[in-house]
């Protein structure tokens, strides 16, 4: 218990600060994690196994082909430390340091004995998860994003090696297919990436940031099993000004110093026109960066994806938040039972 008990003192020692409780415990995440640390609860229980208060089968779960999935997956991002921190330039370093082979492993297994069976990846994170899976019978499912190719036999062989490594789902990648996209690039190759991979017999996705994908795949008979698009509220400090968001500004990586223009702060320009959009389709709609990349509180960033048709969402998860965020997850649920996009999965 040494190395995780002063991993765990120096984030407390981080959170609290030489200038009191009081005056440090300033956002929802600080409390949740000092939180954990007074009562143990980011510790395992005896014996290794991860405890919880949550009962088994609390957190609802739809279907995506014939495969059951909790509504809420943890996201990869923090693993690989690909991290959308703004300014703070440390911060993927800190994510990968904290998250060793053994808390990551401790993760998905608090996850798991929370009700959450998934868990969304980009296929340079496979190592620990493909590891952790092998030693288990209870194994996490994988959702697991590939980059779209134009060349039919190297595309349908990256998707069969993400099989072989254990993939659930596989989509294309969000940041790939707006690329795509964004250089006039066509249908046809988002829907022989498809094609492949239902030929796997595995469900086959579609994923991006701009809303113009979903729109070119409905109009053009793309038929993929579900989409992973983004969706947030527009309503965080941060958030660019309406006046000066473009289509695509998330990839234009913004270094002119206009403060008013994107910088690493906004992932869903249109939320208004995404909810009404996604409306009209009858395809399972997987919801990330829900959170704005930690803008916005879990409370009313899965209440707001739920309630506004998101079938299911991924989100970011240290160990520490993984119990409050899916009990935040079960309430968001029950409150949008009365939604009116209905549920597509």
């Amino acid at each position: 218990m040494a190395e995780k008990t002063d991993r765990r003192c120096f984030l407390a020692r981080g959170v609290l600060g030489a200038a009191g409780v009081g005056a440090a415990l300033t956002s929802i995440e600080e409390k949740t994690l000092a939180a954990a640390i007074e009562d143990g609860s980011a510790r395992p229980a005896e014996g290794g196994k991860p405890k919880t208060d949550i009962p088994p089968g609390s957190l609802p779960c739809g279907k995506i082909g014939n495969v059951s999935l909790s509504r809420l997956f943890i996201g990869g991002n923090l693993i690989g430390g690909w991290a959308h921190s703004r300014d703070l330039a440390y911060a993927s370093k800190l994510f990968t340091s904290y998250n060793t082979e053994a808390k990551i492993f401790e993760t998905l297994e608090l996850a798991q004995a929370c009700g959450i069976n998934t868990i969304q990846l980009d296929p340079k994170c496979w190592d620990a998860v493909a590891k952790y899976n092998a030693q288990r019978s209870d194994k996490i499912q994988t959702m697991v994003c590939v980059p779209l190719i134009a060349d039919k036999t190297k595309m349908n062989d990256e998707i069969k090696r993400q099989i072989d490594m254990g993939a659930t789902f596989i989509y294309s990648h969000g940041g790939v297919t707006d690329s795509h996209m964004m250089k006039g690039g066509g249908t046809g190759v988002i829907a022989q990436m498809v094609e492949l991979i239902k030929a796997q017999g595995v469900p086959a996705g579609v994923g991006s940031h701009s809303l113009n994908m979903p729109i070119a795949c409905e109009r053009d008979g793309v038929d993929p099993d579900f989409y992973v698009k983004t969706f947030h509220i527009d309503r965080y400090w941060s958030a660019t000004p309406s006046e000066h968001r473009q289509e695509y500004d998330w990839m234009s990586y913004n270094r002119d110093s206009d403060h008013n223009k994107n910088y690493d702060n906004m992932w869903c320009n249109n939320p208004e026109e995404t909810a009404e959009f996604m409306a009209t389709v009858e395809k399972p709609w997987v919801a990330f960066k829900v959170m704005a990349a930690g803008s916005i509180a879990p409370q009313i960033a899965f209440s707001h994806a739920f309630r506004n048709g998101a079938d299911f969402i991924i989100a970011g998860m240290f160990d520490f938040q993984v119990e409050p965020d899916v009990k935040i997850a079960i309430a968001s649920l029950e409150k949008a039972q009365k939604r009116s996009r209905p549920w597509r999965a």
